[in-house]
């Protein structure tokens, strides 16, 4: 099997991941840049008029526009070109964007920077994301994914806090030239000189699942779709016609809102407020800070109870942070307000993406994430939209935070009617059922920890000679629970019977067979060979660790 000796596995590749970290907080110092001194300044430096809602909006509209759609069309093309060359594409992308706020004359010219801005954050956030899904485990997902965010989302508010102390000592302009140079230059040398293609990963998972011997439980995949689907056939799937994956992506057009929010009408509300740029850029911070710092365990949570609930939850506490910036004044409480949504979205943020990976089929996983991309990023430039239109029709910006309150309300209550548990391991696939002859009705389990060793490297062995002369199905599940009775490993079950060992230590070739035979299995000579190798691996392996 081709690439079929890549390990998946946080720390099997653990140079590689910590790469892609590295690569996704520069991603967020790219877009942090543009989140505190342009909007605060927007009509002292760049030249818009007083109370132009839509106008000030128009830069994130544009932002969400293009995002949403690069997210589309990464996912698709990294299935193509690699993961590498769509993340250099989205750095080559950025370089013009500090030029352009540096000599800009008119707020256009900051609407056109944000508009690569989108280009570069389409490209670069979707690819460390499906990067770090293609090297790791599918128990790994819900860490995986909220590891990936932090990263990002800390980068995005030290960058609003820097660029604030750089734009009050050395002016807005240079600051962000300074901040922005040295960012994007730095990750397109780490890129080129660092970064591996994971896109072999993807593939090496993929003909896993064909040949009958994924690890762990199955997810719920959709059924209504080929093996090899258009990209019009994901597109519809994702956004329609599998209504957990169109509430999961509702959820994430929504939940934007809030970051569009943030991003154009917190600094201005503050600003307004006689609040300093320093102290904007702190209180928008916390909000970037608890978000990303909370995930490192919403993540890690979702691996456990599952993504419904925190998903759940996590609109409604992030709408309930959104309405209480309202309730009272001073910067204490302001603080609070914007911790109270960071941790709402940490709960949602990573777990949105992490359910859409867990019923994405590793053929379609980068298209059906760069589609839920889409949609969730689109919400940037609907939610700008509905604020902008808020703001206009009240003459003031607290009815923006009205309807993005309500609106976080309303989309949780979709995402509880249609949404669904997609963790494989606590809603896992029905069982097949079982086949009528005795060959294709062999079904072999192995229960083994990881990383392996020992028997249950030997056992793992034995499943994958039974795959290949008898075309048995065969499933490795990874357990953490140590139990002689099968339900933990190391253990070796054949027709849902567990095989036990004759000597009382280890299942030996002879007694795989004895259970072959006791079925009217036959056992020719090449079965024989196989395991009997297995057991000559073992011994050279000298590890006995499980």
């Amino acid at each position: 099997m081709q690439h079929g000796n890549l390990t998946h596995g946080i720390r099997a590749n653990l140079d590689q991941f910590l790469h892609q970290l590295l690569q996704v907080m520069l991603v967020g110092f790219t877009i942090g840049m543009m989140r505190t001194v342009v909007p605060a300044l927007s009509e002292s430096e760049f030249g818009v008029p007083k109370n132009s809602f839509m106008l000030l909006t128009a830069f994130v509209v544009a932002f969400g526009l293009v995002k949403g759609t690069l997210n589309f069309v990464a996912g698709r093309l990294s299935e193509r070109i690699g993961r590498k060359k769509v993340l250099l594409l989205g750095w080559a992308a950025a370089l013009p964007i500090p030029l352009l706020v540096y000599f800009a004359p008119s707020w256009s010219w900051i609407v056109a920077a944000t508009v690569l801005l989108g280009i570069n954050q389409g490209l670069t956030w979707s690819m460390t994301q499906t990067s770090k899904l293609d090297i790791t485990r599918a128990d790994q997902r819900g860490l995986t994914i909220g590891l990936n965010e932090f990263s990002g989302y800390v980068g995005l508010a030290l960058a609003g806090i820097i660029t604030a102390y750089l734009a009050t000592m050395l002016g807005p302009r240079s600051g962000l030239l300074l901040f922005g140079m040295t960012t994007i230059l730095l990750a397109m040398l780490l890129t080129v000189l660092w970064v591996k293609d994971t896109l072999p990963w993807a593939r090496s998972e993929a003909a896993k699942h064909k040949a009958g011997i994924s690890s762990g439980p199955l997810a719920r995949y959709p059924t209504n779709i080929g093996a090899q689907p258009t990209t019009w056939e994901v597109f519809t799937l994702v956004s329609w016609r599998d209504k957990r994956l169109a509430a999961i992506s509702q959820a994430g057009l929504v939940e934007k809102f809030v970051d569009a929010l943030v991003w154009v009408f917190y600094p201005v509300f503050l600003y307004q407020r006689g609040i300093s740029l320093p102290d904007i850029g702190w209180i928008v911070g916390v909000y970037g800070f608890v978000w990303g710092g909370s995930q490192f365990f919403t993540g890690k949570l979702s691996d456990h109870v599952g993504r419904h609930k925190p998903n759940l939850w996590g609109m409604w506490i992030c709408g309930a942070g959104v309405a209480m910036m309202l309730l009272q004044e001073g910067m204490a409480w302001w603080s609070f307000s914007a911790a109270v949504s960071g941790f709402g979205m940490a709960l949602l943020y990573p777990n949105l993406s992490a359910a859409v990976a867990d019923i994405s089929h590793p053929n379609w996983r980068g298209s059906a994430i760069g589609i839920y991309r889409f949609w969730r990023d689109l919400g940037y430039g609907i939610g700008a939209l509905g604020l902008g239109i808020a703001a206009h029709f009240s003459g003031s910006v607290e009815a923006a935070f009205w309807f993005v309150a309500v609106s976080m309300f309303l989309s949780g209550g979709i995402l509880w009617l249609f949404g669904a548990e997609t963790h494989p391991r606590i809603n896992p696939a029905d069982a097949a059922p079982a086949p009528v002859d005795s060959t294709a009705a062999l079904q072999v389990r192995v229960v083994a920890q990881t990383p392996p060793g020992g028997r249950c490297t030997l056992y793992t062995g034995y499943g994958q000679a039974l795959a290949q002369h008898l075309d048995s199905r065969f499933q490795l599940e990874i357990s953490t629970l140590r139990d002689a009775n099968g339900q933990g490993f190391p253990a070796i079950w054949i027709n849902g019977s567990l095989v036990k060992p004759s000597d009382g230590v280890i299942v030996m070739p002879e007694d795989i067979v004895a259970v072959l035979r006791a079925g009217d299995i036959a056992v020719g000579d090449e079965l024989h060979a196989a395991l009997n190798a297995q057991i000559d691996i073992l011994l050279n392996e000298g590890e006995q660790s499980c």
